[in-house]
């Protein structure tokens, strides 16, 4: 990756450049059987969407909060990556009182309510599928979503020495952020085109550096399993054969 690089959105910029069609997150939901493959095109499209709808729709701008309560997530990945573009400081199982954004799943709709400013609900079901109907006081994320600009652009730099991640009570510029995910990516060994399998939930550094930031940081990918507990020994070991896993964070 380019040495240069001080935000997440540069990292993600770097991935687009070098190779845009190789995958960067493989996410699996072992409850409900979810595979989905994202390149990372394909990923970082979305986030240029989310990032243009926090931005555009939301009115979202640098120094701005948002509560992320989500779990470990290829949405959630989505989300973190847009808030670095934008420069708002995401914080993860953040007060929604004190969030000028919340970003909710099913199980902490009623949490979120508790925000004043503008509230996303996602479904998390297979395929990015809308709400029946969008929960009362949110708007549907996958409503929301799709109509929005496939590129993206700031409208004020984003400063990679502002607050970018809360989470287990320490806050990281988005500097520090790249910084600590690269020290990540060098003890873990992963390297360009590494693949690395994480069973950790995003409700931690580790498991957010192992889910996301280090694989990105690297120029790897990562195979991001939520209930994985689920899925027993033997089924753990057919995947890592059949996603080409080098690594592994369980």
């Amino acid at each position: 990756m380019n040495a240069s690089d001080r935000t997440p959105a540069d990292l993600l910029r770097s991935a687009l450049a070098a190779d845009p069609a190789r995958p960067l997150v493989t996410f699996y939901d072992d409850a409900t059987g979810e595979r989905v493959e994202l390149s990372v095109a394909t990923f970082a499209n979305w986030v240029a969407k989310t990032a243009n709808l926090l931005q555009g729709e939301l009115s979202a701008a640098p120094g701005d909060r948002l509560a992320l309560l989500l779990p470990a997530h290829w949405q959630s990945a989505v989300w973190l990556l847009a808030c670095a573009s934008v420069g708002v400081t995401a914080e993860i199982g953040g007060d929604p009182a004190d969030a000028d954004v919340v970003v909710a799943g099913p199980d902490t709709l009623e949490a979120g309510l508790a925000c004043s400013g503008e509230r996303i609900a996602l479904s998390l079901a297979p395929l990015g599928r809308r709400f029946p109907a969008a929960p009362a006081g949110y708007a549907d994320y996958a409503v929301e979503v799709p109509s929005q600009g496939d590129r993206f652009a700031p409208f004020v730099p984003v400063d990679p020495e502002g607050p970018a991640l809360v989470v287990d009570g320490t806050e990281r510029s988005a500097a520090q952020l790249v910084e600590e995910a690269r020290a990540d990516a060098a003890a873990l060994g992963l390297a360009p085109g590494s693949r690395l399998l994480s069973g950790s939930g995003y409700d931690g550094w580790q498991g957010l550096s192992s889910g996301l930031y280090a694989p990105l940081a690297s120029g790897g990918s990562v195979v991001l399993c939520r209930n994985l507990d689920r899925l027993g020994a033997e089924g753990l070991e057919k995947r890592i054969e059949s996603e080409r896993v080098t690594h592994t964070a369980l």
